[in-house]
């Protein structure tokens, strides 16, 4: 596995891992602000993705700071890569680009009532990683429940 800053050939490859997930996220692929994000944040270098040498992405995550208060925006793993490491390998390469302490790192995930929050695995992730969840926020376009998750950094 290679995990590398995204780059501009990768945009379809986000479309491709968006489409997997809508179903949780609610729409994406064909939403203009999703494609303004993805090129955002890949021209900022804000954007890495992960892949087995080839065109399609096991992963992505697209990531942002605001002071003191890092921000996992989005991070996917494709349908076939999930429980193999690539989440991991994606915020371990986020963790040491972007985070400096002290602070705090933040993603917003499933509430625990939320059907992605068991299939997708994302709340048992990220509380491996360290994170806990805290408080909740308002729910997603789909109509799901969310949940801050926030992770200390010294």
């Amino acid at each position: 596995m290679i995990v590398r800053r995204a780059e501009e050939r990768d945009f379809n490859g986000f479309l491709g891992l968006a489409a997997q997930v809508e179903c949780w996220f609610g729409p994406m692929v064909e939403d203009v602000g999703f494609h303004d994000a993805v090129r955002k944040h890949t021209l900022r270098s804000t954007a890495i993705v992960a892949t087995s040498g080839g065109p399609d992405l096991l992963g992505g995550l697209l990531f942002a700071t605001k002071a003191a208060t890092h921000h996992v925006r989005w991070l996917v793993v494709s349908e076939g890569s999930r429980g193999t490491g690539v989440g991991r390998a994606l915020m371990a390469e986020a963790m040491r680009r972007f985070v400096r302490g002290p602070g705090s790192v933040e993603v917003v995930s499933f509430g625990a009532d939320h059907p992605g929050a068991h299939a997708s695995g994302a709340r048992v992730f990220y509380e491996r990683l360290g994170f806990a969840p805290a408080e909740t926020v308002e729910p997603g376009p789909e109509g799901g429940s969310r949940q801050v998750f926030r992770l200390a950094v010294t």
